[in-house]
C-alpha cells in the first residue's frame, strides 16, 4: 500500500529556511520510482515544485531553482525538500506525491496518483 506523510512545515520569516520530510512505506519507495513536491496557495491551483526519479535525476520549477533541493533517503524511505531563502510567495500547503514513472509533464499534478495529506508552510515578510 502506498503511504506518504509530510512533516516539517511551519512559519518562518522571509529569508529563512525549512526542511520538509515525506515518509513513505517500503512498498511506496520500491513501487513508485518518481516522487515529487507540490504546493498549493490559497485560491490557487496546485503547482509542481520538484521531482526526483529512481536514478536521482531531478527537475525544478524555475521559481525555486537555486533555493530548493529535493533529495531522498532510500534506506529510510524519506523524501526531503530543503528550502532556503524563503519568500512570502512560497507560502502554501506542501504535498509530496508519487507515481510509477515521472510523467513528461512533471509539473502537472493531475499526473500523480498518490498523495500525502500536506504540511503548511507560511513565510512572513
Amino acid at each position: 500500500q502506498v503511504q506518504l506523510a509530510e512533516s516539517g512545515g511551519g512559519s518562518v520569516q522571509a529569508g529563512g529556511s525549512l526542511t520538509l520530510s515525506c515518509t513513505g512505506s517500503e512498498y511506496t519507495y520500491y513501487s513508485r520510482y518518481c516522487m515529487g513536491w507540490f504546493r498549493q496557495a490559497p485560491g490557487k491551483e496546485r503547482e509542481g515544485i520538484a521531482t526526483i526519479d529512481r536514478d536521482g535525476s531531478t527537475n525544478y520549477d524555475d521559481s525555486v531553482k537555486g533555493r530548493f533541493t529535493i533529495s531522498k533517503d532510500n534506506a529510510k524511505y524519506i523524501l526531503y525538500l530543503d528550502m532556503t531563502d524563503l519568500k512570502p510567495e512560497d507560502t502554501g500547503m506542501y504535498y509530496c506525491a508519487a507515481e510509477i514513472e515521472c510523467p513528461s509533464h512533471w509539473l502537472d499534478y493531475h499526473a500523480y496518483a498518490d498523495w500525502g495529506q500536506g504540511t503548511q508552510v507560511t513565510v512572513t515578510s
